[in-house]
């Protein structure tokens, strides 16, 4: 081969090689802005970044298979008033209040669409629109397991209502799941402080 062809051949593989760099970083960023922090939580589940992205990528095309759809404003009025009377319960039987917390909130995301058949496939499932609040689900998940064997303390039980209601929150929200906004936890809520103080 003459140099002019050795140069040209030379100048389209690094053209091939920018070009490619180019799509893996928008596709990089998109699952960042996408995930939020689950996107990091992935990268260290996995061995490598390209599995990560790789199994990311697979939950966005499992998602919109999904036909998940927003509340109705009457479903809304109903999950919130059932929620204010499970915190108003909470002060009586923390445990009970935080097995129905799990159950309410697993009630909403099935009205919702999403399949609500195995812990693992929920997270999946969850993460592609509600990444940023993923981790207050798996901390009330963790508590109220350790509460079913007496292991969690009344604070424990309270910090998990938190963590529920902080994904509660959002799946009782509008449904715009192309512009998700992040939860706004309130650590205060007054129906889980002492009878003292409700007075």
């Amino acid at each position: 081969m003459s140099t002019m062809t050795w140069t040209a051949v030379a100048m389209a593989v690094v053209l091939i090689a920018a070009i490619g760099f180019v799509v893996v970083r928008r596709r990089r960023q998109h699952l960042r802005r996408r995930f939020g922090p689950e996107y990091e939580h992935a990268l260290n589940q996995r061995d490598s970044r390209g599995e990560a992205e790789q199994e990311l990528r697979a939950r966005e095309k499992r998602f919109a298979t999904l036909d998940i759809t927003p509340l109705t404003p009457e479903s809304r009025q109903s999950y919130a008033g059932q929620w204010t009377r499970l915190q108003q319960r909470f002060v009586d039987a923390p445990g009970a209040a935080v097995t129905e917390a799990d159950e309410l909130v697993t009630a909403a995301m099935a009205e919702r669409g999403y399949p609500t058949g195995g812990f693992r496939q929920q997270l999946a499932d969850l993460s592609v629109v509600h990444g940023r609040t993923l981790h207050h689900y798996r901390q009330a998940h963790e508590i109220s397991g350790r509460a079913t064997s007496g292991e969690a303390s009344t604070e424990d039980l309270r910090q998990a209502m938190v963590h529920y209601r902080a994904l509660f929150e959002e799946l009782l929200d509008d449904g715009d799941e192309r512009h998700p906004q992040p939860a706004k936890v309130r650590e205060e809520q007054p129906a889980l402080q002492d009878d003292s103080q409700q007075r």
